[in-house]
């Protein structure tokens, strides 16, 4: 489906372009991502994949329910952030009337009014590419996947040419992503110079008969160096630490509908691939962890060397995240860290690997993919709001710094209160989602790495400190009211909101998502011991 949508657009975008608004075009891609959610969901009832899933494509792919349960969340979340994008609006310029599709380009403080028809193929790409890496099962569809959705994040943070700081970030986006694909490649070139392997199930194959032993053999170095590395260029595209350098500038240098999608969507693909290799350096045995607490060499010199790399970049993620956090002034890069110190959460729960982890580890995943997106379309949503047109009419304003953010409770109380839902659900206050996810980790981290758990907890609460000061700012400071466009094409104190009724609608979905978990949270717990029940039994 998402094959056939894509080469459609590639079509599309050139004949089309000049009949049909951009608008239209992500109106048309959200559907498609629905259409695709409802397909797979389907799909789950195929009696072979509650058996340890089907191959596909001679090896390549691997699709179970932990897998297509995963691809639906990302058609979801990618449906839901095009749902909400691209306002029209109708702008009088003297006498005539223009209608004008508003589409982000940031230049530091303003958007520019342009129209993208392109960014709608660009998301599919970046779709198609988390797909295929949720269900890759060779390293040469590893690859394919990864860059994939890579190159289309490249694609997306430079798209808006025009902006300086837009270029920039893209350019450093790409470089950097560039070093990190460069050493994926060389962790798999090393462990097929030492094995001739490809395929994953082979790869685990041969480690679970491993012996410890041996492990000065050059075949044991090979898989082990490159299980190692592999890991390292996935640390660095998700964003954690000590891998984080370029993260807040290319986040806080894109427009705030791009950051919304490269915060999100290619750390989904990432860090479900991150599971899965974690299940392939025990050779699908995480028993090992607990044997080897009790004295066991089940502890091989595959596991050791990823779950000390994951451990520590979970360790330094908690630290970067709180308190580098703590001295940002612009609110995405605050949010860059926060984000950082998420993702601290969901290498833990990986590090672990044990039944409870992997439960934390969906249900983490899931919480922090809707509440994230909230966040982001709130931030977007304030700057079409309180628009801030310019003299020249030429720019609608974009929410930098926090201090944009002060008294909006007095103008825009529903959406100040959204926010805020979002942010207490990030920083772990009960009883939101964000609290329970967080226990889960840390529950099932408990016994094993106390230690790790309690400099969480106090990272956590270290962090709530920034979330507890925007929520400050917004309810308990004043600011003047922006300007707005009047009818006549001036500026003025009021105007007509240019945010969307579906762009609301959106908002305030995702929103009752978050805080009606208390009320029925059966249903979401339930699915998430599901699919980690069933990678264990696979």
């Amino acid at each position: 489906m998402l094959t056939i949508s894509l080469i459609s657009f590639i079509l599309a975008v050139p004949l089309f372009a000049h009949k049909i608004t951009a608008t239209v075009f992500t109106r048309i891609v959200a559907i498609v991502l629905f259409y695709s959610a409802i397909l797979t969901w389907n799909s789950l009832y195929y009696l072979p994949l509650s058996q340890g899933g089907v191959g596909l494509y001679s090896g390549l792919f691997h699709v179970s329910t932990t897998t297509l349960a995963f691809q639906i969340l990302v058609c979801v979340v990618g449906a839901i952030l095009l749902a909400g994008w691209g306002p029209t609006t109708n702008l009088k310029f003297g006498n005539s009337k223009v209608s004008i599709e508003r589409s982000v380009s940031v230049n530091t403080n303003f958007v520019h009014v342009n129209t993208m028809n392109e960014y709608s193929m660009i998301v599919l790409f970046s779709v198609l590419g988390s797909v295929l890496l949720i269900s890759s099962y060779n390293f040469l569809s590893m690859y394919m996947g990864i860059e994939l959705q890579s190159f289309a994040a490249y694609i997306l943070c430079s798209l808006y040419r025009n902006s300086q700081s837009a270029t920039f970030a893209g350019l450093k986006y790409f470089l950097l992503g560039s070093l990190a694909s460069g050493i994926i490649v060389l962790g798999t070139a090393i462990i097929y110079a030492g094995t001739g392997i490809t395929g994953f199930d082979d790869l685990a194959t041969l480690i679970s008969v491993g012996d410890i032993s041996s492990a000065n053999t050059y075949v044991t170095l090979s898989i082990a160096g490159g299980l190692l590395l592999i890991g390292i260029g996935y640390i660095f595209k998700v964003g954690a630490a000590p891998l984080y350098n370029w993260s807040p500038d290319v986040y806080d240098g894109v427009p705030t509908v791009i950051t919304s999608w490269v915060s999100t969507m290619p750390k989904i693909g990432i860090l479900v691939f991150l599971l899965n290799l974690s299940f392939i350096v025990t050779g699908y045995d995480l028993s090992w962890n607990t044997e080897f607490l009790q004295g066991s060499d089940l502890f091989t010199s595959y596991a050791k060397p990823f779950q000390t790399l994951l451990l520590v970049s979970s360790v330094l993620s908690f630290i970067v995240g709180s308190i580098v956090g703590l001295s940002q002034v612009r609110i995405k890069r605050l949010l860059t860290f926060s984000t950082i110190n998420h993702v601290g959460f969901l290498l833990l729960a990986l590090a672990v690997s044990t039944e409870e982890s992997v439960e934390g580890f969906v249900f983490y995943l899931v919480q922090y993919s809707l509440t994230n997106v909230n966040t982001f379309l709130t931030i977007l949503a304030f700057g079409y709001i309180t628009k801030g047109i310019l003299q020249n009419n030429s720019s609608v304003r974009e929410f930098v710094l926090l201090d944009d953010l002060k008294g909006q409770f007095y103008k825009n109380p529903l959406l100040v209160i959204s926010f805020s839902v979002s942010l207490f659900s990030m920083a772990g206050i009960p009883p939101l989602m964000g609290f329970f996810a967080k226990q889960m980790v840390l529950y099932s981290v408990s016994y094993n790495y106390s230690y790790v758990a309690i400099l969480a907890i106090v990272m956590s609460v270290i962090s709530a400190s920034y979330y507890l000061k925007i929520v400050q700012l917004m309810f308990f400071q004043k600011d003047s009211v922006p300007t707005t466009l009047s009818s006549e094409g001036e500026t003025s104190e009021t105007g007509t909101p240019l945010i969307t009724s579906m762009h609301s609608s959106v908002i305030a979905i995702l929103t009752l998502m978050i805080s009606l978990y208390l009320f029925d949270s059966s249903i979401l717990l339930n699915a998430c011991h599901l699919l980690s029940l069933s990678l264990f039994s696979s």
